[in-house]
């Protein structure tokens, strides 16, 4: 009888621990449950905003010299060569008030040899002058054809250097903020979708962080993208990109 007894508080005492158990896991599950959707309450997504456009501002750059053992000398040879470039420029069609000249600048120059008697020294070997001239200017093609074309100035014994032109876009900000506009559309737009596949709604915006601006090429290669951000100047026709990182709650 005895025996009996002891074995239905043996089973009364492991079905309580069991009962126990099964509250005690329960109530941990639903704990766990309960953070895990306070947790993944939110939604992260990245939109890019991206537009083509065409640059309305170019600077061109060259540089001219003339050397000689006198420096008076070299510097009526070089102030002759301005007056020539500066007339083949107008008659491009440039305004005068586009054409800007630097200062001259002057290089002592010498000519490093042995002498006769085997002697390492320097001879000097004369003045070289030099002066900058730039455009700037709003009629891109214009200069652009020019930029080509300037070499013919060597044709009357002028002494050029022609750089590449640089391109630019006056209107950036107002781009900008058209790009931040489409960024933050094409954002929602993600985050809607993501939400709704997950039978969820976007609610509140929690936090929003703009990312790297950036202006390549048109059809630029990937290697011409940066983390730090890349603003081309190099080609006339750009595209744009930006990105923003919104953060939604959801309900």
């Amino acid at each position: 009888m005895s025996h009996n007894i002891l074995e239905t508080k043996y089973f009364t005492w492991n079905a309580l621990l069991i009962a126990t158990a099964i509250v005690l896991a329960a109530f941990l599950l639903g704990n766990a449950f309960k953070n895990r959707n306070n947790y993944t309450n939110k939604v992260t997504v990245t939109g890019l905003g991206s537009q083509d456009f065409i640059s309305d501002l170019i600077v061109w750059r060259g540089s001219f010299s003339r050397k000689s053992m006198d420096q008076k000398a070299a510097y009526d040879a070089l102030a002759a060569d301005r007056k020539t470039v500066k007339q083949y420029l107008i008659s491009k069609g440039v305004a005068e008030k586009e054409i800007v000249f630097g200062a001259v600048g002057i290089d002592r120059q010498f000519d490093n040899r042995y002498d006769d008697n085997g002697k390492y020294i320097s001879v000097f070997s004369g003045y070289n002058l030099y002066q900058d001239v730039t455009i700037e200017s709003h009629e891109v093609d214009k200069i652009e054809n020019l930029s080509r074309e300037i070499t013919e100035l060597i044709n009357s014994g002028v002494e050029l250097n022609s750089s590449s032109p640089s391109y630019y876009y006056t209107k950036l900000a107002d781009l900008k903020i058209q790009m931040i506009e489409a960024a933050t559309k094409d954002a929602k737009l993600r985050a809607e979708k993501i939400a709704a596949n997950a039978g969820s709604k976007i609610s509140t915006l929690k936090k929003a962080d703009m990312g790297v601006f950036q202006i390549v090429g048109k059809n630029a290669a990937e290697d011409d993208y940066s983390w730090g951000g890349t603003f081309n100047t190099t080609s006339k026709e750009k595209t744009a990109n930006i990105t923003v990182k919104l953060e939604y709650a959801l309900h």
